[in-house]
């Protein structure tokens, strides 16, 4: 997508703190932060939302997403104290960027219900 923000970054043609990257994941710290740690963890092509994802890219995508999310709780330190990892669907959902992603929050408590 032309004007996607999350599309950008994964061009390079914005600048981001990335923190993982592989053929078909990049990690960045979002600008925005909730918690100490706060990286977005988002597929490279674009897909608008879970609900967006065919059985095939669901397959391909959620394995390696979980993966690095798994590598970046351990580079992090997270582990220990726990974390906490979000992905918004649509406009009730909370998503505000229309490019699918995880959130993994970390270094504070969280609260339930988020809200």
């Amino acid at each position: 997508m032309d004007n996607c923000i999350f599309c950008k970054i994964v061009k390079k043609e914005l600048p981001s703190e990335i923190v993982y990257e592989s053929d078909n994941v990049i990690a960045f710290r979002d600008v925005a932060p909730v918690a100490p740690n706060h990286i977005l963890v988002i597929p490279k092509e674009h897909v608008e939302s879970l609900s967006d994802l065919d059985d095939e890219k669901r397959k391909n995508f959620l394995p390696e997403i979980f993966g690095s999310i798994n590598e970046l709780v351990s580079k992090e330190n997270l582990m220990e104290d726990g974390y906490r990892v979000v992905t918004n669907c649509g406009k009730d959902g909370g998503q505000t960027v229309g490019h699918l992603h995880f959130h993994l929050l970390g270094g504070r408590g969280m609260q339930w219900p988020p809200g």
